[in-house]
């Protein structure tokens, strides 16, 4: 229906007032993005000066002995303040080894748990209890995991330990790695389940109209698409794992030899830190921080060695699916 006097195909007068006064001016515009642009840049730059700032502290503190001891610190098996002889060995093998035993205890649970949220029950009761669960499990305090694990899991494995023979310690790398594993679970679990949630559904509709069933859907389907936020949850829960300090210093044993197996008493370099430092001055506080720095170094290997394998899965995840 056309106005009276309105010439076809114009727009009338009303309607070009209300637009030139809702457009922003060119110039109020590229004001407003260089200054996006400016916090953007600033954010970015502060995160960088901050790592190299920790980088920098860590190494002049740590450097007399890192004069002393140079890389021989890396293959030094003792640690021994009276006579000042200090070699990271033992915490390195300690930290790699009850992180890794961990991971690779919870990889199994968090996946099931990441499919359960992910394709079972995605809505509901049940799936809000349970996911509810997982988040409360993320936020307990480690001191707590710490307790727990001395009054279950301790008498548990030192039973284990009787019955096959071994040193009834009870403590060691196996308690703690039984703990790391329960604490790092709600993390790739959490993540895992968001990835599962967002394989697009025409995939999956397609996989059972050709007659697949529900468990070869998730096998070729879901699991290599999200692959890679699979293994980025993972990823993520070993970095919590490789830097957690009091759950393991209460579990681990405290021991600064190098452990002989999964059932000797050890320590993380996070560990040592924590039992020692208050009490250490001169080269013994030195030594704690050059562990403080072999520690900030096998996080960033980690990371990075973790950010390439993601993206070479999701590469190939991409082949696959398509």
């Amino acid at each position: 229906m056309q106005r009276d006097g309105a010439v076809p195909g114009t727009v009338p007068n009303a309607f070009r007032i209300m637009d030139n006064q809702t457009r922003p001016e060119p110039g109020n515009t590229d004001r407003s993005e260089k200054r996006f642009n400016y916090i953007l840049a600033f954010s970015g730059s502060c995160i960088v000066v901050l790592l190299a700032a920790i980088l920098v502290t860590l190494f002049i503190t740590a450097l007399p002995s890192i004069k002393e001891f140079g890389l021989f610190f890396f293959a030094g098996k003792v640690w021994d303040a009276t006579t000042e002889t200090f070699g990271a060995l033992p915490f390195l093998v300690g930290t790699l080894l009850s992180s890794f035993l961990a991971l690779i205890i919870s990889i199994p649970f968090s996946l099931a748990i990441s499919v359960f949220l992910g394709e079972y029950f995605k809505e509901g009761a049940v799936s809000t209890f349970l996911r509810s669960s997982v988040e409360v499990l993320a936020g307990i305090p480690s001191v707590i995991y710490g307790l727990w694990g001395l009054f279950l899991l301790m008498p548990a494995v030192r039973l284990i330990e009787m019955k096959i023979g071994v040193a009834p310690h009870g403590v060691g790398i196996l308690t703690s790695s039984l703990i790391l594993a329960i604490m790092i679970i709600p993390f790739s679990a959490s993540i895992g389940r968001e990835v599962i949630t967002l394989v697009p559904g025409d995939l999956k509709e397609a996989a059972y109209s050709l007659g697949a069933t529900r468990f070869e859907v998730i096998r070729s389907i879901v699991i290599p698409y999200a692959r890679s936020g699979i293994i980025a949850g993972i990823l993520l829960a070993l970095g919590r794992a490789i830097g957690e300090t009091m759950a393991v210093t209460m579990l681990i044993g405290n021991s600064n030899f190098l452990p002989t197996s999964i059932f000797s008493p050890a320590n993380t370099m996070a560990s040592v830190i924590a039992n020692e430092f208050a009490e250490a001055t001169g080269i013994t506080a030195a030594s704690l921080i050059y562990v403080a720095l072999v520690l900030f170094f096998v996080t960033m290997v980690v990371n990075i060695v973790g950010t390439y394998v993601i993206q070479k899965l999701s590469i190939e995840s991409s082949k696959e699916v398509s």
